[in-house]
């Protein structure tokens, strides 16, 4: 399978520095389906639409606004944004070596590999190879898509794995959710260690799979083979306005109908 890079850059702590490029680690198995007219299979597009004017609105007309109570927005330009963005970086900067076990994994977001770039081979299999040795993981800053995250860089199965972390003040409190410390019954709590100790097996993900998506998967097949597949219809691009939005159109018609009421 072809390997195609996110990012590209070093990896780098002390006087060390390591080319690497940032790939993906997991692909999402969600099927997706597109949204199609039923009269001609076309598919079907998404508008920004007033709902105050009745009308589709053109991009250059949207502007990005915080709400701040109901119907009350602070205004903000892209130039703005770009102004307090991260800085674009080509560096994973290690700050600090951790104990990866000591991070309780509600912080874990999503997980990516780094791979050596040409020339940065010898050195990055070192590294590998000293911290699967200390069991150690390096915290890091890194900035991708204009974004900087808070990252965790640790040896995995020969390679290095990277998995961007929430910082601690995305985390939602738990105490006005989980239940208040209570005495438990002695004949309960022994009857559910027993529970769990009979059921401890080693973790073999082979042995799980999304059942549903590999029954969509089946059905799809099945429906090629009987039904086959529908065409939708060319669409030619004119110039000036592009067609009519129905939601437009619609209440358009509502208003005129109020009117002549």
């Amino acid at each position: 399978m072809a390997v195609h890079p996110i990012w590209s850059g070093t990896i780098s702590f002390s006087l060390v520095a390591i080319p690497v490029q940032l790939v993906k680690a997991v692909e999402p198995g969600r099927v997706s389906f597109h949204l199609l007219h039923r009269q001609d299979y076309s598919p079907l597009a998404r508008r920004m639409f007033c709902p105050r004017e009745g009308v589709p609105v053109a991009p250059e007309e949207i502007i990005r606004g915080y709400e701040i109570g109901p119907d009350k927005y602070l205004l903000i330009t892209d130039e703005e944004l770009e102004s307090v963005s991260a800085a674009r970086s080509r560096t994973i900067e290690i700050v600090e070596f951790i104990d990866l076990e000591e991070v309780d994994p509600i912080y874990f977001d999503h997980p990516y590999y780094l791979v050596p770039s040409k020339g940065g081979e010898k050195a990055y299999r070192l590294l590998v190879e000293v911290m699967r040795r200390t069991k150690k993981a390096g915290l890091a800053k890194f900035v991708l898509h204009e974004r900087e995250y808070l990252v965790a860089v640790k040896s995995v199965e020969g390679a290095l794995a990277l998995i961007t972390l929430h910082y601690w003040e995305e985390i939602l409190p738990g105490e006005d959710i989980f239940p208040q410390e209570e005495e438990m019954d002695a004949a309960e709590k022994s009857r559910i260690k027993k529970s769990i100790k009979a059921m401890l097996a080693d973790f073999d993900p082979g042995q799980y799979a999304d059942a549903r998506r590999q029954k969509v998967i089946d059905l799809l097949k099945q429906k090629a083979k009987e039904k086959g597949q529908v065409e939708a219809p060319a669409v030619e691009e004119e110039e000036g306005e592009g067609p009519a939005d129905l939601i437009a159109a619609l209440e358009e018609s509502m208003r005129q109908v109020k009117q002549n009421r």
